[in-house]
């Protein structure tokens, strides 16, 4: 029996069982598991499972597990679920369950359900399943890059490697050339409207058919309108403008010929207000807010960098930083990078420092050392989540030293003022074949910084006693 089968067990066995789930899938780093009723969660048994780094509570119970090792143990929970499926000697009544999820959905509102946090959350269902399509093709993207460089400086010859770039580019544009009709895909999936209705919305933003002979013109300025003006924004409004039409229409067109009437008419007039609306209003939002987030990089130097650094930890502990994500792919299709990414970066690698200090001035603490091994490896790598609901968070002032670390490593990426990232969903030393334009080298200086200055602060200021007293 495989140490992932054996993990399964006692989580579902600490969780209430298999009566007490409802739905379970797991994301990159975290088992996420609707549970009927919380108060059957033993979260104390939970966090005691020799693998477990950290519980995080949402509209699901998260277990945060790790990257590769979330995946393994969900196979594993999937297995234990369809072998407990026709044991029915714990589950609850019909009554029980309904007054039960009532009750849960009641307090669920009360303590989460904020238009804010539910903004944030909907943001991050749409652009979360993109995020390895975003790496992959970011990397090819980088690929493609450095040969073009290396062909323009004469070291490669163009005639033998330029159908190699053109296959690459290929490949690459298939997600960047078509981005906006995955947005919009995602994003009726998650406002609720019909999924292809809102590809075609995403669509529509390309102006497919439109030339410079035959142009559309902007009703507000006269001006012609180009292909993606408006950008990723603009496919979010046109989207949720698409759910709410869809569901208008279908209150008073009869079911016999609504799948005739309700997408024609959905698509005519979310389609023209697109055209004519949305994107020339998204194109201005776009445009201004690109310009004012360089602008802020650009004055602000070190000082911004350092702000930004520091402060991303909390976001991503919050579950915030998700709403990040449009941001950054505006960023990359208005100027080709996204110098904000890069920056943010930074909170990782402070924690990556904070979390070497802490090993080696706790290495008494054998939970805690081996806490540290496990999720070290994988921040490096980008992924910080093991390390903030396994290692820093739980301590309290590691987590503020990691911060500072962070802010540290941001303001050193903020005084060069010209290192961006050509693509999302990676962070760490991943994120060293997405840099643009070769300022790699100037990236690993603010990570190194970020690192010294985690493992500084942490060891002189951010180690608790307790955590270096030995433990088994």
């Amino acid at each position: 029996m495989s140490k992932y089968h054996n993990m399964a067990v006692q989580i579902l066995e600490a969780i209430g069982g298999r009566s007490n789930v409802s739905s379970y899938t797991n994301c990159m780093t975290r088992l996420r598991v609707t549970v009927v009723d919380r108060s059957r969660v033993e979260e104390a048994n939970v966090k005691k499972i020799d693998g477990v780094l950290g519980v995080v509570e949402d509209e699901t119970y998260q277990i945060v597990l790790g990257p590769g090792v979330v995946t393994k143990v969900a196979e594993q929970f999937g297995i234990l679920l369809e072998e407990e499926s026709g044991d029915k000697r714990n589950a609850p009544t019909a009554e029980e369950l309904q007054a039960k999820g009532a009750q849960m959905r009641a307090d669920f509102k009360k303590k989460n359900d904020t238009p804010v946090k539910n903004f944030f959350r909907k943001i991050g269902s749409i652009f979360i399943p993109l995020i390895p399509a975003f790496v992959g093709a970011g990397i090819i993207a980088g690929i493609v890059a450095i040969l073009t460089n290396n062909m323009t400086a004469g070291n490669l010859d163009g005639a033998t490697w330029q159908q190699y770039v053109t296959v690459l580019n290929v490949i690459k544009n298939a997600l960047f050339g078509y981005l906006v009709i995955y947005i919009g895909i995602n994003a009726a999936k998650v406002f609720g409207a019909t999924q292809a209705l809102g590809g075609v919305i995403g669509g529509v933003t390309m102006l497919t058919g439109v030339s410079a002979d035959l142009p559309i013109f902007n009703i507000f300025t006269g001006a012609p309108l180009s292909p993606g003006q408006g950008g990723i924004i603009g496919v979010l409004i046109a989207v949720w403008l698409l759910s709410i039409v869809e569901r208008k229409l279908r209150k008073f067109i009869p079911d016999a010929i609504d799948i005739i009437v309700t997408p024609t008419i959905a698509l005519l007039v979310v389609g023209l207000i697109t055209i004519f609306f949305i994107m020339p209003f998204a194109g201005f939002i776009s445009t201004n807010l690109v310009g004012a987030i360089n602008w802020t990089l650009e004055r602000g130097g070190a000082f911004a960098g350092f702000v930004l650094g520091a402060s991303f930890l909390p976001l991503v502990m919050l579950g915030l930083h998700q709403v990040l994500a449009p941001i950054h792919i505006e960023m990359i299709n208005t100027t080709g990078m996204t110098q904000l990414l890069p920056i943010l970066a930074m909170a990782g690698a402070g924690q990556v420092g904070a979390s070497i200090a802490l090993w080696i001035r706790c290495r008494k603490n054998k939970s805690l050392s081996n806490t540290i091994k496990g999720a070290l490896p994988v921040g490096i790598l980008g992924i910080g989540e093991p390390l903030i609901y396994g290692v820093t968070l739980p301590l309290g002032r590691p987590f503020i030293t990691a911060c500072i670390g962070g802010g540290i490593g941001g303001a050193v990426i903020g005084l060069f003022n010209d290192v961006g990232a050509i693509a999302i969903g990676t962070s760490g030393l991943t994120l060293i074949p997405l840099i643009a334009n070769g300022l790699w080298f100037k990236y690993v200086l603010g990570i190194l910084a970020a690192y010294a200055g985690g493992m500084i602060f942490t060891y002189f200021f951010g180690t608790p006693k307790d955590a270096m007293a030995e433990q088994d």
